[in-house]
């Protein structure tokens, strides 16, 4: 199941940028989202890449369909690699590893600069792989997903206010 989704930074891209690269910037994200036992397992960064991985525990209220094949506490790790494209545009790519659960989730993201505003696109990949109800687990981690992209876009917006040069 794939989705996209846009979210604008009321910011310059340089300045939404040195967000993305910051580790502090996604340690407070996770931790306003709730999630907990958070540690960044790699980080570097350049002017123009930065490789991130963050291991936190998530705990999630499951619908009673999904309760048998997955847990309501997960260990989850976020891998994003960005670069920063000669035209000023970054493009990266994020995968998403739930230990033991039977849910992938990949996407591929763009940051735009538009004047004194950054476009941020996200296009979404979800894969799970149980028969009979995948498709209804899809559309439950779907509606996760996009909880969680909305948590992300209001504590990007929250960080910039506060960072503003």
């Amino acid at each position: 199941m794939d989705f996209h989704d846009e979210h604008t930074f009321e910011a310059p891209i340089d300045e939404v940028w040195a967000m993305f690269r910051d580790p502090q910037s996604h340690l407070r994200k996770f931790e306003g989202m709730g999630h907990r036992d958070i540690e960044v397992l790699e980080s570097s960064a350049s002017d123009d890449s930065f490789h991130l991985v963050i291991r936190r525990v998530v705990d999630v209220d499951l619908p009673g369909f999904a309760r048998r094949v997955l847990k309501p506490t997960n260990t989850v790790t976020t891998t994003d690699d960005w670069h920063r494209l000669p035209d000023g545009s970054c493009r990266g790519t994020q995968q998403v590893d739930t230990a033991g659960a039977p849910v992938r989730i990949s996407a591929s993201t763009t940051l735009t600069p538009a004047g004194e505003r950054t476009t941020y696109g996200v296009d979404v990949h979800v894969e799970v792989k149980v028969p009979l109800i995948g498709g209804k687990l899809a559309d439950w981690a779907k509606g996760m997903v996009r909880d969680q992209l909305d948590a992300e876009f209001a504590a990007g917006d929250a960080w910039l206010a506060e960072h503003r040069a």
